[in-house]
């Protein structure tokens, strides 16, 4: 009897230290902007079922592309106990106080995708080559324009948009583009009939789709672009949503993709390859999330266990306080050309998703 008592004590005993175990499980909080782009859920959703399956539980945010709702549940991150906060920030430069009390608590902060800028909360940064990403759309342009073999005399015609002026990603985007493309602008190679090539007047609000949209429209009125009307050859758009928007202009426009100028993005959303295979968006740079999920995950797993997280630059990404170590993953472009192989072959989408 004795001895059935002890061996009930200590299996008693094993479940207890066992359910110990499972409740002190690292906590790690992810806030994402918001559930309206495609890209956003499937980086969340990447993030939670990989850190999940290291072993960590997940507190998983979406802010609805509101900088109120971000922080707050930033705060309630931070009061439930999450050890590490990975940030796709809404505004990178709005969330100084919320991340000082998450680095008084020595609460490490990963800026994912978006630099969080001007504060020193920040510890590291996982993100893509956002400049490359730019070079890749320009010099998709500068191929299939066939820029390098036109003069002033036989220009090409382009308007230009990018991201929201909040995420400090646009510099890189659009930087990385203008790099490549300014001299053709310079040399009248390419012409912008609205002018409009500043970063400030081709941003668009939240990357907004409806904002691009609207945008486009309104260059289609005041030029008079048109099948039968000004030739338009190409929109250079630094992602997706503000792609479609663009697109769904110049179909309403009477577009066709016979005729359909060439049209950059980034993210090879569904929509957006829907397009490409249609005819009506040339390009899209893929960022595969679930690359960059598993970065995060490495980074994660070494913070915790004391050790360097993976890092491959420390000159590149100054958010204000000083350079961030940083992780950038290689983007790659796809096409109509390339978009089975890159993203049916590789599992990314289904088939039937792109229907």
């Amino acid at each position: 009897m004795k001895k059935i008592i002890a061996i009930l004590l200590a299996v008693a005993t094993i479940a207890l230290v066992g359910c110990k175990g499972k409740s002190s499980a690292t906590k790690v909080g992810v806030s994402m902007p918001t559930k309206d782009l495609q890209r956003w859920n499937q980086d969340g959703a990447n993030m939670k079922a990989q850190l999940e399956k290291a072993g960590y539980t997940v507190d998983l945010q979406f802010a609805a592309n509101d900088i109120p709702t971000q922080v707050s549940q930033l705060e309630n991150m931070i009061t439930s106990g999450c050890k590490v906060l990975v940030i796709a920030s809404i505004d990178g430069t709005a969330l100084s106080n919320v991340l000082e009390t998450a680095r008084k608590k020595n609460i490490k902060v990963i800026a994912y995708d978006r630099l969080i800028m001007n504060s020193n909360a920040v510890s590291y940064y996982a993100t893509f080559d956002n400049y490359k990403v730019g070079t890749l759309q320009g010099d998709y342009l500068v191929d299939k324009l066939g820029l390098k073999n036109r003069s002033a005399s036989d220009p090409v015609y382009m308007e230009f948009f990018t991201g929201d002026p909040g995420d400090n990603n646009i510099n890189f985007f659009f930087g990385g583009a203008m790099d490549v493309l300014k001299p053709y602008l310079d040399k009248g190679v390419i012409v912008c009939p609205s002018g409009q090539t500043a970063k400030a007047q081709a941003a668009t609000l939240n990357w907004s789709t409806e904002e691009a949209q609207k945008r486009m429209e309104n260059l289609i009125t005041s030029n008079g672009y048109g099948p039968k009307g000004a030739r338009l050859d190409a929109v250079y758009c630094s992602n997706d949503s503000t792609a479609n928007g663009a697109t769904n202009a110049l179909l309403s426009a009477g577009y066709t993709a016979d005729n359909f100028p060439i049209i950059t993005g980034q993210d090879c959303d569904k929509v957006s390859v829907k397009n490409m295979i249609a005819g009506t968006q040339a390009m899209s740079v893929f960022k595969d999330t679930r690359t960059l999920a598993s970065k995060v995950v490495e980074m994660v797993d070494a913070i915790m266990k004391g050790s360097e997280p993976p890092i491959n630059d420390t000159s590149t990404y100054d958010n204000g306080t000083g350079v961030i170590p940083s992780f950038l993953c290689e983007p790659v472009f796809g096409d109509a050309t390339n978009y089975k192989s890159l993203l049916i072959d590789s599992g990314y989408y289904t088939e039937a998703e792109l229907r």
